[in-house]
């Protein structure tokens, strides 16, 4: 997958069939458009193109609002999608400048001018331009004025209930991880680098990998205690995850912590991936150390049963 970042240096494609959106956590809904725009691609033989935005636009319009949190980070948005085998990536800077331009000037511009697309997919809810005054309706009016189709899929449901980024989030702020896992069609994972954290897990046998913050809008699970898969390079490893303030050692900062089961290695400035898989519990305060580590020797147990499941 090419990534472009500029409009101007993207190449003028012969047959590009195209899908636009800010596609945050690439859920089952968004997959579906993702894997009919590569059916479509293959059966012109053309070239199967995704539109982004960076920063996310609200971030942009909004950015007095610290409530938006991501399902993930650019980097993790340009992984997500080259799993799906598109050739090109386009990730547009989402400017106020470029928040003005209208749904007219989008699709004679980007859509036609820069892109030569001939086939658009978009899913059922899409907007765009200037105040998200373009819809389906739009494209389909000036469709064979510019001379490409337009095909729109509808809504991705699981368990009769319309999946979206919006719903997903709000099942990880409340630890729902199993909701969240089959809307996204995987484990929900953040990416960071391992820090140097005071070492007191390793007094008590629980060594842990602290992580520092992805970025400030990356969204975090609720605080408590997690089954994870950790993954380091191109291994994974069974691992258990707390997510909270440390109570029981009056701990003041939110801290991710990851201690990988049966493994005792030196991780510090080592890229971490965790995947979420269940929620054990709610983080909690002990009467001490000792209590603390009686309970994570189930924690671990419990960890293990889940990750086998």
């Amino acid at each position: 997958m090419e990534v472009i970042r500029d409009i101007a240096a993207f190449p003028q494609l012969s047959h590009a069939v195209v899908t636009s959106g800010t596609f945050d956590g690439v859920h089952v809904g968004h997959q579906k458009i993702l894997k009919r725009v590569q059916q479509r691609a293959q059966q012109s033989n053309g070239q199967s193109v995704v539109i982004t935005y960076w920063p996310h636009p609200r971030l942009v319009l909004f950015p007095e609002d610290n409530n938006l949190k991501l399902l993930s980070t650019i980097d993790e948005r340009i992984e997500q999608l080259r799993s799906f085998g598109i050739d090109y990536l386009l990730i547009i800077p989402f400017t106020k400048e470029f928040s003005r331009t209208s749904s007219r000037s989008f699709i004679s511009d980007v859509l036609v001018r820069a892109i030569n697309t001939k086939v658009l997919v978009i899913g059922y809810d899409h907007r765009f331009g200037k105040n998200r005054e373009g819809s389906f309706e739009h494209l389909k009016a000036r469709s064979s004025q510019y001379g490409f189709e337009v095909e729109e899929i509808p809504r991705q449901d699981v368990d009769d209930i319309g999946v979206s980024s919006t719903k997903i989030r709000k099942a990880l702020e409340s630890g729902d991880i199993e909701t969240a896992n089959r809307y996204l069609g995987r484990p929900y994972s953040l990416t960071s680098v391992v820090e140097e954290g005071d070492k007191l897990g390793r007094t008590i046998g629980f060594p842990t990998a602290n992580l520092s913050i992805p970025s400030p809008n990356k969204l975090i699970p609720a605080q408590g205690v997690y089954a994870v898969w950790a993954k380091l390079g191109e291994k994974r490893y069974p691992a258990m995850m707390n997510i909270g303030h440390r109570p029981t050692v009056e701990g003041k900062q939110l801290r991710l912590e990851v201690h990988l089961l049966d493994f005792n290695k030196d991780l510090y400035g080592q890229q971490l991936t965790v995947e979420f898989v269940e929620h054990l519990r709610k983080e909690k305060k002990f009467d001490g150390l000792d209590a603390l580590k009686e309970q994570l020797d189930k924690d671990k147990e419990q960890a293990k049963q889940a990750l086998q499941s």
